[in-house]
């Protein structure tokens, strides 16, 4: 049996994230992207035809690997109801640990297109109403939400002045309120 052939639509999207992690979603070219994904500028067009659907394309291809590893994270567990809290937390967690490009490529990207976050702010408002169906108690639901969405905000803009042990302790203290629910 022969494996999946990415279609040009996915090398791109691809090429543009590996770039976008390399010199920042600000400073990516179309002609660079292009080049890295092996595919004519018009071929890129042709799928993205501009450089803000190329980057709303990235924001919901993030959002649905986020969302699939989510699942897969709350599966490991068994009862995927009782875990999602739990799984939401840890899969922060370590995306927080992780380098990421400075937030002038988003700021960017709102500047030329003030919808661009729709996605994301549509995405947390379901993934949030499915914790609290899911979680008994929903002001420690709220809580632990805003704790880790602040977390993933101050790793964007690069104001993060946790120490380590300081957001460890955050996360400890989380994780075991989450499991308590």
């Amino acid at each position: 049996m022969s494996g999946h052939r990415p279609s040009s639509r996915e090398k791109i999207l691809a090429a543009a994230s590996e770039l976008a992690d390399i010199v920042g979603p600000g400073n990516l070219s179309l002609d660079a992207v292009a080049q890295r994904a092996g595919v004519s500028k018009g071929g890129l067009l042709y799928n993205f035809p501009t450089k803000a659907k190329l980057m709303q394309a990235l924001v919901q291809d993030y959002l649905k690997t986020f969302e699939d590893a989510l699942e897969e994270e709350a599966a490991k567990r068994g009862d995927t109801t009782k875990n999602s809290l739990t799984a939401y937390i840890e899969l922060s967690a370590r995306e927080c640990e992780q380098k990421q490009p400075s937030a002038a490529g988003v700021l960017a990207a709102l500047a030329e297109d003030p919808d661009f976050l729709n996605p994301v702010r549509d995405f947390k408002r379901q993934l949030l109403d499915r914790l609290k169906s899911e979680t008994p108690d929903t002001a420690k639901l709220i809580v632990a939400f805003l704790v880790i969405e602040g977390l993933r905000s101050m790793k964007l803009f690069d104001m993060d002045i946790l120490h380590d042990d300081e957001r460890n302790m955050a996360l400890s203290y989380l994780l075991a309120e989450a499991a308590g629910s």
